[in-house]
């Protein structure tokens, strides 16, 4: 949801995505890479749903948990295509990228096969599979059931950025997830002291590779 508010005032089709990114670098650099975290947090979420829902209705937890998956694999992988066009605008200029992306897509569309190609189904459909189940199984209500099935109107795509429906689809996948995480956090044992422990050194040693290591 940061990510869809931060570039929403901007329109979401690929020149004015990267046009926005040369007036305003560090704001488009931040609503992408905070869209992409969310995308790469979602994976205990949804095996978390998907294993409550194979408590009574496996098939359904199974297709509906891998297909999402897949589906996240797929919109990282784009979300890296994103990341090396706003560096390469550094580069070469804008009107060099928007050549070079509109060839891109040329390319993409022409080409027979390719493995995150043929994963765009899932990208789209495997939300709706993970919610039939999730409502057919109890683990959600009707409601949130429907809402988490709204993601499936999230666009998929390179440079793609915030249109209309952009926010009924985060803002039903926010209604459906939010409330079963503070669930667990509420039901499940706290931490232990030495988890904390060796949470905090793992932090701090990210900290310092990310501050201190080899850049590239």
């Amino acid at each position: 949801m940061t990510g869809t508010l931060l570039r929403s005032q901007f329109y979401y089709f690929v020149p004015y995505q990267l046009a926005a990114y040369t007036q305003h670098p560090a704001l488009i650099t931040a609503a992408y890479a905070c869209f992409a975290l969310g995308f790469v947090l979602l994976w205990p979420a949804v095996m978390t749903l998907a294993q409550r829902i194979s408590a009574t209705h496996p098939l359904w937890g199974m297709w509906g948990g891998c297909l999402v998956m897949v589906g996240l694999f797929t919109r990282v992988f784009q979300f890296g295509t994103d990341h090396l066009a706003f560096h390469l605008t550094d580069v070469l200029g804008l009107q060099t990228m928007l050549d070079g992306i509109d060839g891109y897509y040329n390319a993409w569309r022409d080409t027979h096969w390719h493995p995150f190609r043929s994963m765009s189904g899932p990208a789209f459909f495997g939300w709706v599979v993970l919610a039939i189940g999730a409502y057919r199984s109890g683990a959600l209500g009707l409601g949130r059931s429907i809402a988490l099935g709204l993601m499936s109107a999230l666009a998929l795509g390179t440079l793609k950025g915030t249109e209309p429906q952009s926010f009924i689809a985060v803002a039903g996948l926010c209604l459906a997830f939010i409330p079963l995480g503070v669930s667990l956090l509420r039901s499940g044992p706290p931490p232990t002291r030495r988890a904390m422990i060796w949470i905090t050194v793992l932090i701090g040693v990210h900290v310092l590779m990310t501050a201190f290591g080899p850049r590239g």
